[in-house]
């Protein structure tokens, strides 16, 4: 029996941490065949991003059609995408399929992934045709262009069609942390799962979203898919959490336990 596939479309990182090197590894590790769209080259580590080669639109709609045309596409999922054309290529050909949207715009060392143009292409192409959009706290206040709870920000992004989870999450946190999950027209909800206090969380978000998009690639619902998503997570940076890779923000576990 074939398994489910599913689409990323995103940038490489080389430090091996986030990006398509994530989510690969993440679909390998729950059960679905991924398949790749590269929108851009960063040179980057655990310290930060030092370059950045953006990928020209034509090729990466080359990239989708190839992947379109030949393999049963479950679900697709996009990160750092970086201009406002390839924000709106990947929202015309990905519109009407299962899509989990990462909005790459700032990355944890603070490097602009995205401006305005970005920012605004997000809003008026992607966010309409996405099934969910799963932005952290400062990504949600950086679309919603203001400040709020995770729960506001939440709602009122969901007011834009998708389904939204603002992830929680802090390196220094104990005990609990909370996601909130807003579908249209519906009150928020909180999903808690728990904390694990560590600096070894670089690619956590990659890493949320593909397991997101990987369980919707198996057709489980949506609730039960962030719920699983963020178990996974929790498992992976329990793996890493006394890690010593890197000089900084250490990566995320993508191996498996072995015998």
């Amino acid at each position: 029996m074939n398994p489910p596939v599913a689409l990323t479309v995103a940038g490489t990182d080389s430090g091996g941490a986030a990006g398509t090197a994530a989510d690969l590894a993440t679909f390998a590790a729950l059960g679905v065949h991924g398949a790749c769209v590269i929108t851009a080259v960063t040179a980057q580590d655990t310290t930060g991003v030092s370059d950045i080669h953006a990928i020209p639109v034509a090729t990466v709609e080359a990239q989708l059609h190839a992947v379109f045309a030949d393999l049963p596409v479950a679900a697709v999922k996009t990160g750092m995408l970086g201009s406002a054309e390839a924000v709106e290529l990947v929202a015309r050909l990905c519109a009407g399929r299962p899509l989990v949207v990462d909005p790459v715009l700032v990355a944890t060392s603070g490097a602009v992934l995205g401006g305005e143009d970005v920012r605004r292409a997000y809003l008026d192409h992607l966010l309409p045709v996405a099934t969910v959009l799963t932005p952290n706290l400062d990504e949600a206040r950086a679309l919603a262009g203001h400040d709020g709870s995770p729960e506001e920000l939440a709602e009122e992004l969901a007011g834009m069609k998708p389904a939204v989870i603002v992830t929680g999450g802090d390196p220094e946190a104990t005990g609990a942390c909370t996601d909130w999950l807003a579908e249209p027209g519906r009150p928020p909800i909180p999903l808690t799962h728990p904390a694990v206090p560590t600096k070894n969380d670089h690619g956590t978000g990659c890493t949320y979203s593909s397991a997101l998009a990987a369980h919707l690639a198996h057709g489980a619902p949506l609730r039960e898919a962030a719920e699983q998503a963020a178990a996974y997570v929790t498992r992976q940076l329990t793996r890493s959490q006394h890690w010593t890779l890197g000089r900084g923000r250490g990566p995320i576990a993508h191996t498996k336990e072995t015998a």
